[in-house]
């Protein structure tokens, strides 16, 4: 027994192969079918005037339609094989990286302590803890605290003495005269020199007309 015995096609090799005897039948299918044409063509110029040359074709006919048939077979069997096979292939790469991944995420693993995970986890609660009380005691108001309810008693009191305080100013104010104050009159000064500028102005007046 040789080597070459041995050894196994790679999937790839075979996928190949078999691509390309799917494109030999292809093509011999395409060569089949023509042939039957041809000889329907010929039974039919024969007719009864050769029916021997006729029947021969059709004969010939017949024959090309079984190979073409066997080939249909082969065909499906080969295109079942190939994609079997395809198949296979795909489902091998892909356990392969899962495998890989699978590795690779048990190593992390290894690498990782579950009681320092642990530990980790009660000191991170720990200092949030520790915050949260930091906080809330930032946020507490300095002072005693009052209460409210006195306060707006206060205030209510201040608003009544700031209004009673107001009726009493309103009280103290001065009345309104009830006599009429005299009017002034315009100085005898100031008449007399109105009086000169109009008596100025019926010059220039007089002036321009004549």
């Amino acid at each position: 027994m040789t080597c070459s015995t041995l050894e196994r096609p790679s999937p790839q090799e075979a996928i190949h192969r078999l691509r390309e005897t799917e494109a030999m039948l292809t093509k011999k299918q395409e060569y089949l079918e023509s042939r039957i044409e041809q000889e329907i063509v010929v039974a039919k110029k024969n007719g009864t005037k050769n029916k021997r040359a006729a029947l021969q074709a059709l004969k010939r006919k017949k024959r090309f339609e079984q190979q073409l048939i066997q080939i249909d077979g082969t065909l499906s069997t080969i295109e079942f094989q190939r994609e079997a096979l395809e198949n296979a292939t795909t489902n091998t790469e892909v356990l392969k990286n899962m495998g890989y991944a699978a590795k690779a995420i048990k190593g992390v693993h290894q690498t990782i302590d579950l009681d320092k995970i642990d530990s980790l986890m009660q000191d991170i609660t720990e200092q949030q803890e520790i915050a949260q009380e930091i906080s809330d005691a930032i946020s507490q108001p300095f002072g005693g605290q009052f209460d409210e309810d006195e306060l707006l008693a206060e205030l209510a009191e201040l608003e009544q003495e700031g209004l009673e305080e107001s009726t009493k100013n309103m009280g103290r104010l001065p009345s309104v005269p009830s006599t009429k104050l005299p009017t002034a009159r315009p100085s005898h000064r100031s008449t007399s020199r109105k009086r000169v500028e109009d008596d100025h102005d019926m010059k220039k007046l007089a002036a321009w007309a004549s």
